[in-house]
């Protein structure tokens, strides 16, 4: 009785003290950008439309990278469509890698939660009330969307996308068993204090980042929920995808495999 006690008290504790009303959390989104002016304003209306509808607390953190199609200056009228206490610029001056624009949005980010996602339509706003659902039933670090588990899937993608896709997931799978069943994904929900971690762990660049910080999140034991999403290949815009990329996730994968 005693033991239970003291578990419901330590329980207790890691939520708020007794007597005193929970803050509501409030999740901060950051949209790392180059070349979405197209995409921008659409991506943007839909996550506001799906937090207004959802009562959820949110912030939208817009870091360009120095677009030269005029994407800083679609995210400085939509900061005055929506408001500067919702929508957030905090550009760079030029293109300085994924990790780094993370790390940068991070300061500036108020909010209890980090959600990370794609600008170029590719991850529907609809599914991040699932993702909130999923981190409370089960008090998650990270909830993951996953395009390979349950009715989650990949639309407008051809063969070739689809068969790299699936090889680096599998090798993945073999190399690293990382507990979790899309690692190439970038549409995840942190607690701000464990991304903040993660992001010090990491060293990769470019995709093979998202995959080594799943790979982290097992080793310091962060329990990772995941949701199955439906991925649709952008609209606007073209891929940043290219043979660099799929050479660079390689060399990464068989670093990790031998440092992890």
């Amino acid at each position: 009785m005693a033991s239970e006690e003291a578990s419901g008290s330590l329980r207790r504790s890691r939520r708020e003290p007794e007597g005193r009303a929970p803050r509501q959390d409030k999740y901060s989104v950051l949209l790392p950008t180059y070349n979405e002016r197209e995409n921008l304003p659409l991506i943007v209306w839909l996550l506001v439309k799906s937090f207004s509808e959802s009562g959820i607390n949110y912030e939208i953190i817009i870091i360009d990278d120095g677009s030269p199609d005029g994407t800083r200056d679609v995210a400085e009228q939509l900061e005055k469509i929506y408001g500067s206490d919702k929508i957030l610029l905090r550009p760079r001056e030029k293109k300085l890698g994924l990790g780094t624009a993370y790390i940068h949005g991070m300061k500036h980010a108020t909010g209890n939660y980090v959600i990370i996602m794609d600008a170029d339509l590719s991850h529907h706003p609809k599914f991040i009330p699932e993702f909130i659902r999923k981190q409370k039933e089960g008090n998650f670090d990270i909830v993951s969307g996953t395009r390979y588990k349950g009715n989650g899937g990949v639309y407008g993608w051809d063969l070739k996308r689809k068969i790299i896709s699936r090889g680096a997931n599998f090798l993945t799978q073999i190399l690293l068993r990382p507990g979790a069943s899309d690692l190439t994904g970038s549409f995840r929900l942190y607690r701000k204090e464990v991304l903040q971690k993660l992001i010090e762990k990491c060293v990769s660049k470019g995709y093979v980042f998202q995959m080594e910080m799943i790979v982290r999140a097992r080793q310091l034991n962060y329990t990772i929920g995941e949701v199955p999403i439906s991925f649709v290949d952008r609209v606007y815009g073209e891929s940043k995808l290219g043979g660099n990329e799929i050479v660079s996730f390689l060399k990464g994968l068989l670093t990790l495999f031998a440092t992890t």
